[in-house]
């Protein structure tokens, strides 16, 4: 992690210097070192984080046209940057695809990863998670006039991403005769839902609900209501960061503590009326192992 290699130079540097001022230097050869670590993150105290998040999900993270992110994920990684000592102007934020987070954490491509990861045994055998710090469910997306049953899932045509499971979980469960058509990402199917060429799209809640709160959109979609699973996030680490995965449990409880997970929460959800979960028990994963 970045943090102890920053750590871990400025220690060194700091023990070159007295060396250097034990063997009678006379000029500011302490000075010299310090700005000499800058260039490895240290530069004179502050640490770096590289951080995965989504680039493309509305109330989770988004990148806009100018270079600015915002969601829920980015101000939970946000607060515990803080809480690490990381100021938000030293955090680097890296687009984290669903398919490649486990990669990129193995590969060191980033130090943890906020991005709607939900926990699951298959992906604990690759990676350890801090956490879980919130709890979504599958859900759809209609139109705010559209009526929504079982029997009426049956008729309509939902919103399919590839490598996607969500329709087919909506098939499995309730409504095996609902057709699908596949879009290239979920940003693409909330127009077709508005304009009416598919009748509804299915992902977490939480992603829906971010959707369904961006300005130009306002009053336009409604949450189904269906909990079709049970999706607990959690913040990835690579394997084997006990020591990491503590620190973050600790900023995450204080997070939900002092107030400051609900907040994120309702800024970031609740123009969408988004009746979300509690927080749920930060450092039990026994709510997802099988």
């Amino acid at each position: 992690m970045r943090i102890r290699k920053a750590s871990a130079l400025a220690a060194a540097v700091f023990a070159l210097s007295l060396a250097a001022t034990a063997c009678g230097s006379d000029d500011e050869s302490g000075d010299g070192g310090s700005e000499s670590s800058g260039g490895s993150g240290d530069g004179g105290g502050g640490e770096e984080l590289r951080i995965g998040i989504k680039f493309d999900q509305p109330g989770i993270g988004l990148e806009n046209s100018e270079g600015e992110y915002s969601g829920f994920d980015v101000d939970v990684a946000t607060y515990i940057a803080g809480e690490m000592g990381v100021a938000p102007e030293d955090i680097e934020w890296v687009e984290a695809p669903s398919a490649d987070r486990e990669t990129m954490l193995q590969s060191g491509d980033v130090d943890f990863i906020v991005a709607s990861y939900s926990i699951n045994p298959e992906r604990m055998e690759l990676v350890d998670f801090a956490g879980p710090y919130f709890l979504a469910h599958q859900d759809l997306l209609v139109r705010s006039d559209a009526e929504v049953s079982e029997d009426a899932i049956n008729e309509m045509t939902l919103c399919t991403v590839a490598g996607s499971t969500s329709a087919q979980n909506v098939q499995d469960s309730i409504a095996p005769d609902a057709a699908t058509q596949e879009f290239p990402t979920y940003s693409e199917c909330v127009p077709a839902v508005q304009q009416g060429t598919i009748d509804a799209l299915t992902t977490d809640d939480s992603i829906l609900a971010g959707y369904a709160a961006q300005d130009e959109y306002e009053g336009q979609f409604k949450l189904a209501g269906f909990d079709l699973s049970d999706e607990y996030y959690g913040v990835g680490v690579p394997k084997g960061e006990t020591e990491l995965v503590d620190e973050i449990n600790t900023a995450l409880q204080k997070m939900i503590d002092d107030g400051s997970w609900e907040q994120a929460v309702e800024s970031n959800f609740g123009p969408a009326n988004y009746d979300y979960e509690d927080a749920p028990k930060v450092g039990d994963l026994s709510v997802v192992e099988e």
